[in-house]
């Protein structure tokens, strides 16, 4: 978080260290790594200076923030492509069944970083095909230090 506030991220504590999932997050995403989830008991909004990248939290999640984009943004749009295609739609969401979105971005077209929830890897995808993705990191700990060695402001 001190890396995130010397670049100019506007970063929003919370005020306790309790987190409280929708039960369509948990029950869809198990086993999400401890490290993700105390960071998530800690950052309330975690946004890049330009506004462009930000980190879904705990509210995002919960359907209480007021955003543009809802926490499972490029699965809708993914959906919405396949319309009218059952398989493919089945595809795209058991694909999503196992990639929890953590990092959306409007920087470049629409991107994410997500949890690889059968690893714990973190890959990134980014439009038109956003369910082709590349590992950028093996865990959450190792994505946060790639972001800061690569002084990645979004």
């Amino acid at each position: 978080m001190t890396w995130a506030e010397e670049k100019g991220w506007e970063i929003r504590r919370k005020s306790g260290s309790q987190l409280h999932l929708d039960n369509g997050i948990t029950s869809r995403y198990t086993g999400l790594p401890d490290g993700y989830l105390e960071f998530l008991k800690v950052v309330e909004t975690c946004v890049a200076p330009d506004e462009q990248t930000w980190f879904i939290g705990e509210a995002e999640f919960n359907h209480s923030a007021e955003t543009e984009f809802r926490w499972n943004e490029f699965e809708l749009l993914s959906l919405e492509a396949a319309a009218g295609d059952s398989a493919w739609q089945s595809e795209i969401t058991a694909w999503w069944d196992h990639h929890l979105p953590i990092v959306m971005s409007v920087e470049d077209g629409y991107s994410f970083y997500a949890i690889a929830t059968d690893s714990g890897a973190i890959v990134h995808g980014c439009e038109p095909e956003f369910e082709e993705v590349e590992k950028v990191s093996d865990s959450f700990g190792e994505f946060l230090a790639w972001m800061m060695s690569n002084s990645k402001q979004g």
